[in-house]
């Protein structure tokens, strides 16, 4: 090859390889790691605020359910990807602020892999039980309980979870005694609530209300402070003489550390503009949850902020990793 082949070769390289860096974000589809199953809460946000999220965007979003371990596969899959805004984490509260204290030997750091991006979503649980078991109130539980300690199970969403932080929390104030049986996820633990094969769970709306509705579930008490637009009958544990008791989830998109600061602010720009939108707020809504749209230091404080809380009820409540 003569010296002028090799200088137009050499050019044509150098333009290509310019031409691909220019190339504006994004220019490809963009995935979203889910860490829980299909149907479960997070699953069910994502998958609502997806199609406006990807409109805003302008590429295809791709859903990528990783269920495993109360979420960690998930995160710690995503903390593997490039940091070039290709690969997205919808984090759950869980998995943010719990299982941090809970396992040392979590495979990720929050504040070390992970730059938020924006909080999308908060919702609150209900206590739900499966119709077979006689009761009808939150007193009705306690005292079942207190006659049977050790006889009701209950499903969590997996060790360290909201959901199963929420139970032991209850059974801290009431003061019974229940099973633990955790899943892999909202869906499987509905599932077997369902065909009774568990008793009680403290689900997010989004996961069991459908059920509510139709009867197959019983619905005790909502988590929130005050009642549910969308299920006014429903009094809150507040009311149940739990004073203060308060546990939500929400569910938020984080970014792999070292994402540029470019790209996570056209991230949060764009999935809360998907979250404004009527359609979503409305589908949202209808099912108990309240879309958000935080900024990425809105984010990163109310995870610090909630981090600090559920630390001191691990430690009232001893719940401790498998």
């Amino acid at each position: 090859m003569s010296n002028v082949s090799r200088f137009v070769a050499c050019f044509a390289f150098v333009l290509a390889a310019g031409l691909a860096v220019a190339q504006p974000y994004p220019s490809k589809a963009v995935r979203i790691i889910v860490p829980f199953p299909p149907g479960a809460g997070v699953d069910i946000v994502t998958r609502a605020v997806s199609g406006r999220f990807s409109e805003a965007l302008g590429q295809q979003l791709i859903i990528d359910n990783r269920a495993g371990a109360g979420g960690i596969l998930g995160a710690e899959l995503a903390t593997k990807a490039a940091p070039d805004g290709y690969t997205l984490l919808m984090g759950t509260a869980g998995m943010l602020t719990v299982i941090p204290h809970l396992n040392s030997k979590a495979p990720y750091s929050v504040e070390r892999d992970f730059s938020p991006v924006s909080q999308v979503a908060s919702v609150p649980s209900l206590l739900v039980v499966h119709p077979s078991l006689p009761v009808k109130s939150v007193k009705d539980l306690i005292t079942l309980a207190k006659a049977k300690p050790g006889a009701i199970n209950y499903a969590s969403t997996g060790n360290g979870t909201l959901p199963h932080l929420a139970a032991e929390f209850f059974k801290l104030q009431a003061r019974v005694d229940m099973v633990h049986v955790p899943y892999k996820g909202s869906a499987p633990a509905t599932t077997d609530l369902l065909g009774g094969n568990v008793e009680v769970f403290f689900g997010n709306m989004l996961s069991v209300i459908e059920q509510v509705r139709s009867g197959r579930l019983r619905a005790l008490a909502v988590t929130s402070l005050r009642r549910q637009a969308v299920a006014q009958d429903i009094p809150t544990m507040v009311e149940s003489g739990f004073p203060g008791f308060e546990a939500g989830t929400w569910f938020g998109l984080l970014v792999p550390a070292r994402t540029p600061r470019d790209i996570i602010n056209r991230l949060q720009s764009d999935v809360a503009k998907a979250v404004r939108q009527p359609d979503v707020q409305k589908q949202l809504a209808g099912q108990g949850a309240t879309t958000i749209g935080s900024t990425p230091e809105e984010f990163a404080a109310y995870i610090k902020s909630e981090s600090a809380k559920w630390a001191k009820v691990l430690a009232a409540s001893g719940v401790k990793a498998d």
